[in-house]
């Protein structure tokens, strides 16, 4: 398995990107602020969780009701959304420590490059590998015409990218090859993610706490990347070993 040296990491830090590397999420601030509003997002969102749609169908949806053309999307996106607290300076000592981050992003390569780059160097992007889906132009348009764009979904799955996918080339591997793998996520993307590492951060107040607390899968709490440092911190120095001594220290 070649992946962008992953391959022999004792420890990997596998994260969502809207609203756990940044502060807004930047399809939620679309849908809301350009399309269908909020309410309505919300209201598919139950729907998400309660599986009465599937994420592929819902997703789309929301974005379908934004008819900006997207380079007009992504200057939107670029003044409103910002990097959570914390996220660089972890990202510069996970590069120091040999800790290989892997975004596992719902979203769009091009909204999540873009925005990336406004925070992080040429050099510091090429340390991140990123697994998401991307942009495809509508049928006789360009995606920066009005409604000219939708979302090309990564893989054939109900989740439009199913997370555990890339999660499991890991945890598959033999227990002498098998890295310590960590999860960051908030939402309904997350889903697919959320019992397939180690150790998963779960942002506070947000919808994949409330599927971990009815799942009954543990997960210990964040507001930023902050406390997530600190505990990533202290395991990979080995002074933390368990799940239940990181949800302690929180």
């Amino acid at each position: 398995m070649t992946t962008n040296g992953t391959s022999h990491a004792k420890f990997i830090f596998f994260t969502d990107f809207d609203g756990t590397i940044t502060v807004e999420d930047s399809n939620d601030h679309l849908t809301e602020s350009l399309g269908m509003g909020h309410e309505r997002r919300m209201a598919l969102n139950k729907d998400i969780l309660s599986g009465a749609r599937t994420f592929r169908s819902a997703f789309a949806e929301m974005l379908d009701s934004v008819k900006l053309p997207f380079d007009a999307c992504v200057e939107n996106l670029l003044k409103h959304v910002r990097l959570h607290p914390g996220f660089v300076e972890f990202f510069t000592w996970c590069r120091q420590e040999g800790v290989p981050v892997v975004i596992l992003s719902g979203g769009m390569r091009p909204i999540i490059e873009g925005l990336l780059r406004k925070f992080l160097s040429e050099e510091e992007m090429k340390g991140l590998r990123i697994v998401s889906n991307d942009v495809a132009p509508k049928e006789g348009k360009s995606i920066n015409d009005e409604d000219g764009w939708k979302i090309e979904y990564h893989d054939d799955s109900d989740f439009g990218h199913d997370k555990s996918i890339e999660i499991r080339k890991y945890s598959s591997l033999p227990a002498d090859q098998r890295p310590t793998m960590f999860y960051a996520g908030d939402g309904v993307s997350d889903l697919s993610a959320a019992k397939e590492t180690d150790l998963l951060f779960a942002k506070s107040g947000k919808d994949l706490v409330s599927y971990c607390e009815r799942e009954k899968v543990p997960f210990v709490t964040f507001n930023d990347f902050h406390s997530i440092h600190e505990t990533v911190k202290a395991i990979v120095e080995g002074r933390t070993t368990t799940q239940a001594e990181a949800k302690g220290r929180l």
